[in-house]
């Protein structure tokens, strides 16, 4: 790869690409290559191939070399982790996963959150069905689930559930805080927490009515 552009901050090499020099794309793109395989496995729960997901993830990178604007956007990388996210969510949601995968959806929200490569409100937080489980809930008994409850909790959150709020829910619990799921569904983040906590509020009720 060039490495005479090692140097150079992002911002500096989408001005040298908007110059001219069309190697810097192939640059930036072996350099953020990891970034997209990261974020492939954090969404990759939510359903569809690991490797159709870097390839949707790479179409968002080259995207955002693309339309990155410097004078506008506060920084690339910023901007290129809203391009990645937001591209692998649209090829997710044609997948139509949520009819075909509910076990592979429930279990993942008593997985650990995935570490977020940035600090933010909800950074370290718990698994979801712990945030919603009250302490004395909160046991390894309590967790145990079969497949007829798996297929419930499915069935609460297709009825239960707005097409916001289980937007909001898919993107949680890939591990994004509110801020991050607001970006990428273009909401402001004060609807977004509220949809977040509403079902949180619901899923909660649900469960508390199971026990």
């Amino acid at each position: 790869m060039e490495k005479q552009y090692d140097d150079f901050t992002d911002e500096e090499l989408i001005l040298r690409l908007r110059d001219g020099e069309g190697a810097v794309t192939d640059y930036i793109m072996n350099k953020y290559k990891n970034l997209v395989r990261s974020k492939a496995k954090t969404m990759y729960i939510l359903g569809g191939d690991s490797d159709d997901l870097i390839q949707e993830g790479m179409i968002g990178l080259f995207k955002a070399v693309r339309d990155f604007d410097p004078g506008r956007d506060a920084s690339f990388f910023t901007f290129a982790d809203l391009c990645i996210m937001r591209q692998m969510y649209t090829a997710i949601q044609s997948y139509g996963r949520k009819k075909h995968s509910p076990l592979n959806f429930y279990t993942s929200l008593y997985e650990n959150m995935a570490n977020k490569e940035k600090g933010g409100e909800d950074a370290g937080e718990a698994p979801l069905m712990d945030i919603m489980a009250s302490e004395e809930e909160n046991n390894p008994e309590s967790l145990l689930i079969d497949k007829e409850n798996v297929e419930n909790i499915e069935r609460i959150i297709q009825r239960e559930l707005s097409v916001f709020e289980k937007q909001v829910l898919d993107l949680y619990i890939t591990g994004m805080n509110y801020t991050e799921i607001a970006r990428v569904l273009g909401k402001d983040e004060k609807s977004t927490d509220n949809a977040l906590q509403r079902l949180k509020t619901k899923l909660k009720k649900y469960l508390q009515s199971q026990t």
